[in-house]
């Protein structure tokens, strides 16, 4: 479970930003820790580079209140925000899920931690804290999450077989993995839902949702982890295009 604490001063986050350190990679790019885990045959999509509209704008569509409606999000939730940002989802999330819920905002940029952190305190929402993740692990406590959520960032992942592996322990019996992005190709910041599914079902997770919501300018899914997570050796990289299936439920 995500511990309650209150949110720590900025001069102490962006110390704990700046020692965390990051993996070294060799010379094939790849750091040490994703190299047992197969490389996506895909591109990948730069960071920070989506071009999204305004909070405001958002709002207007419902765009968040859409997605949290569709993914059961409900008060004394415990929530994970992976990819938080500037932190549209991580307040809302902490309005929706109460006092008695949690929101874990998580990122590897360590300049949207330190801004979000500011945000965080200016809100005054103790009911969330925050985490520096990794390309290939999102770093997560395991057996803690009721919803993880990646919203429009998946396609940036650099390292998604060791990404998805080592995220699954983190959700409690029941949860669920809500991605939403857009179809088009993992280059231009999107990733044509066939090749999502296979991903996460390359990694033990099965499709239990499916709907495509343009307001949220894409589509929304959500996963559930099934079986035993394959070992890193056996899971096999998907090479797919093509548009997704009907939608499901």
């Amino acid at each position: 479970m995500v511990a309650r604490s209150r949110i720590i001063p900025s001069a102490v986050l962006a110390l704990a930003l700046l020692s965390s350190g990051c993996e070294k990679k060799v010379e094939d790019g790849r750091a040490p820790t994703s190299r047992m885990f197969p490389r996506a045959d895909r591109p990948i999509s730069n960071l920070g580079a989506n071009g999204f509209s305004s909070e405001t704008e958002r709002d207007s569509v419902n765009e968040a209140r859409s997605v949290m409606d569709l993914a059961g999000i409900d008060k004394g939730m415990s929530i994970a925000d992976i990819g938080a940002g500037e932190g549209y989802y991580t307040v809302r999330l902490a309005q929706r899920v109460g006092a008695d819920g949690r929101v874990l905002a998580q990122d590897i940029d360590r300049e949207a931690l330190r801004r979000l952190g500011l945000r965080i305190e200016r809100e005054r929402l103790d009911n969330v804290s925050i985490k520096q993740g990794a390309e290939d692990d999102p770093r997560l406590p395991a057996n803690s999450f009721d919803r993880i959520m990646l919203v429009h960032m998946y396609h940036e992942v650099g390292e998604p077989y060791a990404f998805l592996w080592r995220l699954r322990p983190a959700l409690r019996p029941g949860g669920s993995v809500v991605v939403v992005d857009i179809d088009r190709p993992t280059e231009s910041h999107g990733i044509p839902p066939a090749l999502l599914f296979c991903e996460f079902e390359a990694v033990g997770f099965r499709l239990a949702e499916f709907v495509r919501k343009p307001k949220m300018q894409g589509y929304y899914a959500r996963f559930e982890a099934k079986g035993a997570r394959p070992a890193p050796e056996a899971i096999r990289p998907c090479r797919l295009a093509g548009s997704a299936p009907a939608a499901l439920g």
